[in-house]
């Protein structure tokens, strides 16, 4: 079963590279707590997974590169050649020109439907090189400009034309003191768009990564580099084979396990303009939990505080809720490491701050006329706001 990357804009494209990096790395690092027999099959499932092997033996990461100006991609291209343990296709990525600015409506509502047919062309060569498709991993930035509105797009045309497949999207959330002064926009637009047409959304946040290079690593100089390989690290974990107790090394069709597809039920649709929080987070209420061990001591761990009906929402049994992978397999450099991928209220509050800065703008009609003038109306902006204020409320009330 493999899984097609689609990396979007400079911040799809740099951390794709540090993925497809760190599980290269991670499958060829040497081993002493599994077989050989055991680390030949993890190879091999990583392999058919994330890589295609061309001619010349070289392994070729399964993705395919969109941008709006060559830069970025020439630069991911040439590292990952340089590397001469692996590279991207050549025919596996889409160069394109800066159009009008950095604008999510130009992105979504021009320069998408301009280059749709010739994106999903290469998808579509991609996905012929696969045996078995599992789906799609789409890696971008929540808060960007055209690449955001543009991955919104492409995530509704794989939505539309691989409905069988899982579509998971990989996206950064911003910084909180901004960037982008319409970066509140972009996130309404975005994650409204994601929540109708991706299968998951895998949120980092980048105050939190922050956060790790310095007070974990005792990064001085934090570079965003040092950042999204952070990031990569802890999706290869996830992403990497697990061991089947049969044998073999597998993934399933859905490589996280979780069950996305359950959400909270959504009430009536909210009135519309700021609405506080239903009652104070003292603790993230859960939907569902993955931890992934791997290495040294991973089933002598106890894992018994996850089960805790606490921890859960109430019409939720822990059994049904909490998953577990363990492989004695390390990942990469680590003598033991563990993962937790969570479907929480860990988002609520940042969302509430996003939705709550968006609205003030939007009251005010502050920079609408960057959205009106690529057809991107207020009753867009209305029908995003109202979608996640039921997600706000609804994940509050867990």
């Amino acid at each position: 079963m493999s899984i097609v990357t689609v990396q979007l804009g400079q911040c799809g494209n740099q951390i794709g590279f540090e993925v497809f990096d760190a599980l290269f790395s991670d499958s060829h690092c040497p081993q002493k707590f599994c077989s050989k027999r055991e680390n030949e099959a993890y190879q091999a499932s990583c392999k058919e997974r994330f890589f295609s092997e061309e001619e010349d033996g070289v392994p070729v990461a399964r993705a395919v590169l969109v941008d709006m100006e060559p830069k970025v991609i020439n630069q991911t291209l040439s590292k990952a050649a340089h590397s001469g343990r692996w590279k991207y296709g050549q025919h596996s990525h889409l160069c394109q020109k800066q159009g009008s600015g950095n604008n999510w409506a130009y992105g979504y509502s021009v320069h998408g439907p301009r280059h749709e047919e010739s994106i999903m062309n290469l998808i579509q060569k991609e996905v012929e090189k696969c045996d078995s498709l599992s789906g799609f991993f789409i890696v971008m930035s929540m808060a960007g400009g055209t690449g955001s509105g543009l991955g919104a797009f492409l995530t509704q045309n794989l939505q539309d034309q691989y409905s069988n497949s899982l579509k998971m999207n990989q996206i950064i959330w911003p910084y909180g003191t901004g960037e982008v002064i319409v970066q509140n926009y972009n996130s309404i637009l975005t994650l409204s768009h994601l929540y109708r047409s991706s299968d998951a959304l895998l949120v980092h946040e980048n105050d939190a990564v922050h956060k790790i290079c310095a007070k974990l690593m005792n990064i001085k100089q934090i570079s965003f580099r040092d950042i999204n390989q952070v990031l990569a690290h802890q999706l290869g974990s996830v992403f990497q084979p697990t061991y089947s107790g049969e044998g073999s090394f597998h993934y399933r069709r859905n490589p996280l396990g979780i069950d996305w597809q359950v959400r909270p039920p959504l009430s009536g649709l909210p009135t519309l303009g700021k609405m506080p929080l239903s009652k104070e987070l003292h603790f993230n209420t859960s939907i569902a939990n993955l931890v992934i061990l791997r290495g040294k001591d991973v089933h002598s761990a106890d894992l018994g505080a996850f089960k805790d009906p606490a921890l859960y929402t109430s019409w939720l049994e822990p059994v049904t809720a909490f998953n577990v992978w363990k492989t004695q397999r390390a990942f990469s450099k680590y003598e033991k490491s563990a993962a937790l991928v969570s479907n929480s209220q860990s988002l609520v509050k940042p969302l509430d701050m996003i939705v709550g800065k968006a609205w003030n703008m939007f009251a005010s009609k502050a920079y609408l006329h960057q959205y009106t003038k690529f057809g991107i109306e207020e009753e867009d902006f209305l029908d995003g706001f109202a979608l996640l204020e039921q997600v706000i409320a609804s994940y509050s009330n867990l």
